[in-house]
């Protein structure tokens, strides 16, 4: 499974795409809501994990809702791969707006890695 990481803690990053990447999918990894874009545009992805507070560009401090704005804009476009989102963002509201903005399942942070894994088979197994 090829996926795509949208994190914008490095650390976190690196866990999460060594874990996937031990499990034996292909992770393309982005820090920032700009890397992330460009990334979704030109390359096909079997799911994408996506945090919600993204800076914009390399170097910015976090904005609150970018990650959601770049679901928005990927689902405005057609695009249909399945969306995960792993956010510290995780009261009710916050939960809603991200599946209203077309994420297919999201999980909150702290998580558990087997449990990230085992949403993304589930999700792209129903896609296909």
């Amino acid at each position: 499974m090829r996926i795509l990481l949208v994190e914008d803690d490095a650390v976190l990053r690196a866990i999460l795409a060594r874990s996937l990447g031990d499990a034996g999918h292909r992770v393309d990894g982005a820090g920032n809501a700009a890397e992330a874009a460009h990334w979704w545009r030109v390359q096909e992805f079997d799911a994408v994990l996506l945090d919600l507070n993204l800076p914009q560009d390399a170097g910015q401090d976090s904005r609150a809702g970018s990650g959601l704005a770049l679901l928005r804009a990927a689902r405005a476009r057609g695009d249909t791969t399945p969306v995960l989102v792993l956010t510290a963002r995780n009261a009710a509201p916050e939960r809603i707006a991200g599946l209203d903005a077309g994420a297919d399942d999201y999980l909150g942070k702290p998580f558990d890695l087997a449990e990230v894994e085992a949403r993304l088979r589930a999700l792209v197994r129903r896609s296909q």
